[in-house]
C-alpha cells in the first residue's frame, strides 16, 4: 500500500480536511489530488481519458500509486479549449462519477458550472474544485447545504477559461489576496463555513503568460498561509511555467513538476493535485526522512 505511514512534515493536515482522509497517516503529509480530465482537448494528455472505461482505468491507477482524491475534470481550462456546457459536462461525467463513487473512492469535481456542481453533490463528492472561485452567488444557498470542501481558486481572468492576457500591475500577492479577501466575505456571509475551503492561489497562465509570476507566487506560499489560515491548494502538474522553464514538452515535465510540488509542500501547501501521484509521493518521503534526520542530527 502506498499510502503508508510518513515521518511528519513541517505542518499537519487542518482539521479542516481531516474528515475526508482514510487514515491517520494521511494526515502528516499534503493531501494528494489525482487529475483525471474527461476531455477531448486537455493540454496534458489530449483526449485520451475522454472515453468512460479509459478515465476510469487511470482514476484506479492513480489511486492505486496514492492518490487519496480523485479530481474529475468533464471540460478543459487551458487557452486552447474549445467551451463547454454544463449538459456536455454531465454527459461525460455520469458513468465516471458513478463508477467511482461505487467503489468508495473519495471524488472533487473540476467545474465552475453551477449546474454540473449541483449533479455531482447530489451524487456525493467531497470536494468541489472551482476555477472562478464559485463567483456565482446564486448557488451559495445550495453550497452552504452541503458539506463538501471548496478549493476557491484565484485567476486573472475572474470568469472562464485562462488566456494569455497579461498579469496586472502591483504586486501579485496583493492582488490575489485582495481577491481571496471579497471571496471569502462574501461565502462567509452566505453561511458557508470557513474551514470548508481551500484556496489556490492559481498558476501558469492564470497568473499571465510570463513565467516568473507564478514562481513568484509558489516560492511566497508561505505569506498566502499566514495571511489566511487556510489550506493552499497547489495545481502546477505539467504547467506552461515550468515547461518554459526547462524547454520541455507536458509529458516530458515529470520532473519539473516534481520538484516543484515538494517545495510547494515544504512551503506548507495542505493539497496537491498532480498527474502523477505515484513519484510525487515517493518524494514526500524522502523529504520527510529529511526533515526527520535534521531534528534528530542524524
Amino acid at each position: 500500500n502506498r499510502k503508508g505511514r510518513l515521518p511528519r512534515l513541517p505542518f499537519s493536515l487542518p482539521p479542516s480536511l481531516r474528515i475526508h482522509v482514510k487514515n491517520a497517516a494521511m494526515r502528516e503529509r499534503p493531501l494528494i489530488f489525482g487529475i483525471v480530465n474527461i476531455t477531448p482537448d486537455s493540454f496534458s494528455d489530449g483526449g485520451k481519458y475522454l472515453a468512460a472505461d479509459a478515465a476510469l482505468a487511470h482514476a484506479r491507477k492513480l489511486v492505486a500509486n496514492g492518490a487519496d482524491v480523485i479530481d474529475l475534470g468533464p471540460a478543459s481550462s487551458n487557452p486552447n479549449a474549445a467551451p463547454v456546457t454544463a449538459k456536455e459536462e454531465i454527459r461525460r461525467l455520469a458513468p465516471v462519477l458513478e463508477a467511482l463513487a461505487g467503489d468508495g473512492i473519495s471524488l472533487s469535481l473540476d467545474s465552475f458550472r453551477p449546474e454540473t456542481q449541483s449533479f455531482a453533490l447530489a451524487r456525493g463528492v467531497r470536494y468541489l474544485n472551482d476555477i472562478e472561485g464559485f463567483a456565482n452567488e446564486d448557488f451559495y444557498p445550495a453550497l452552504a447545504a452541503s458539506d463538501a470542501g471548496l478549493v476557491v481558486m484565484h485567476s486573472i481572468q475572474r470568469r472562464g477559461n485562462a488566456d494569455r492576457r497579461p498579469a496586472p500591475g502591483g504586486d501579485i500577492l496583493d492582488h490575489i489576496c485582495r481577491f481571496f479577501e471579497a471571496r471569502l466575505g462574501a461565502l462567509g456571509a452566505a453561511g458557508i463555513e470557513r474551514a470548508r475551503i481551500m484556496l489556490d492561489p492559481g498558476m501558469g497562465f492564470f497568473l499571465g503568460p510570463k513565467a516568473e509570476t507564478s514562481f513568484e507566487v509558489l516560492a511566497r506560499l508561505g505569506e498566502l498561509k499566514s495571511r489566511f489560515g487556510l489550506p493552499v491548494f497547489i495545481s502546477v502538474s505539467r504547467k506552461s511555467f515550468l515547461r518554459m522553464a526547462v524547454g520541455r514538452a507536458p509529458g516530458e515535465a515529470g520532473a519539473a513538476t516534481l520538484a516543484a510540488e515538494l517545495l510547494a509542500a515544504l512551503h506548507g501547501a495542505a493539497v496537491i493535485r498532480t498527474h502523477e501521484p505515484a513519484p510525487l509521493l515517493d518524494g514526500l518521503t524522502i523529504a520527510a526522512r529529511f526533515k526527520a534526520g535534521q531534528s534528530t542530527g542524524a
